[in-house]
């Protein structure tokens, strides 16, 4: 099919791990062209193509795509799975995809992520990597307590307390822990000294991004906030300007009462127990105001 010259109305992008569905609307309303293309030909597609605007669900690789398509004139729209699923027709296949998600950029009050830079990707990336460690580290930490409780030892809450007193325990009770249990367990300790070198090395790493970024600082002269919250704060809204207010903000967290209202009856719950992590992989939620 012909590169369409005609302005167009909007496109579509069902991105792939390898290959992207796109669809084009025409200003007349109609499907203007159906193509697939290979990951590596995104510019050279969209460099023949007239500056439009070009919607994209949400992941891991919209914000990228979002930058290369905005050096190139277009106006790109990350679009939350959620507010897509509603144009879809018929049965559900790649091209429907990127036909709704075309659909869907065009409506004037959309809720689109905020498109972020590299720094904040780099940012989150250190977050998620320490998380997992963090994650790792308690595993290793449980699984040692494990073994020993499997030999009728029981050590007192907390790391430092096992920390301090493993050492002792496999020389004391050598007679009681076979050599190859013991060799286990001391593995696994070597394990968790690298697992806290590790998370020691991001956390310093974090800090001192934290202490040079103005809105990190900006944020830890709030008692009670620290780098970590203030970085990731940072990873995920960039400045904030997506919301109006700090209630939107809030709102946006999690940190709102349930509600179910109907008929003009308002019903609001209690607030959720627990709020979703901030640096989640690619902080799909969109950042406007609710």
């Amino acid at each position: 099919m012909d590169t369409p010259s005609a302005p167009l109305a909007s496109i579509g992008i069902d991105i792939g791990k390898e290959v992207f569905h796109v669809v084009g609307f025409g200003t007349d309303g109609k499907i203007a062209f159906r193509r697939k293309i290979k990951r590596l030909a995104l510019v050279e597609t969209f460099k023949r193509l007239p500056p439009s605007i070009v919607g994209m669900e949400a992941c891991l690789s919209a914000h990228f795509v979002s930058r290369a398509l905005r050096q190139l004139g277009h106006q790109p729209r990350i679009i939350p799975a959620i507010y897509v699923k509603p144009f879809v027709k018929g049965q559900k296949n790649d091209y429907n995809d990127a036909e709704a998600i075309a659909e869907a950029a065009l409506r004037p009050n959309l809720r689109i992520v905020r498109e972020k830079t590299q720094d904040q990707l780099d940012l989150q990336a250190l977050h998620r990597v320490r998380s997992r460690l963090v994650s790792r580290r308690t595993a290793t930490i449980n699984q040692i307590r494990a073994f020993l409780i499997e030999q009728g030892i029981s050590v007192r809450t907390g790391a430092t307390a096992l920390r301090n007193s493993l050492m002792a325990i496999l020389e004391n009770r050598r007679d009681e822990i076979s050599p190859r249990m013991r060799a286990l367990i001391i593995g696994l300790y070597d394990d968790w000294i690298y697992l806290d070198e590790r998370v020691e090395t991001l956390a310093g790493e974090i800090e001192q991004i934290g202490e040079k970024e103005a809105n990190c600082r900006r944020l830890m002269s709030v008692p009670g906030i620290g780098p970590l919250i203030s970085t990731a704060v940072v990873a995920a809204i960039g400045t904030g300007e997506a919301f109006e207010r700090g209630r939107d903000f809030g709102a946006w967290l999690g940190l709102v009462p349930r509600q179910y209202s109907s008929g003009g009856r308002s019903i609001l719950g209690a607030s959720p127990s627990a709020v979703a992590s901030i640096s989640g992989p690619c902080s799909s939620r969109p950042q406007t105001s609710s």
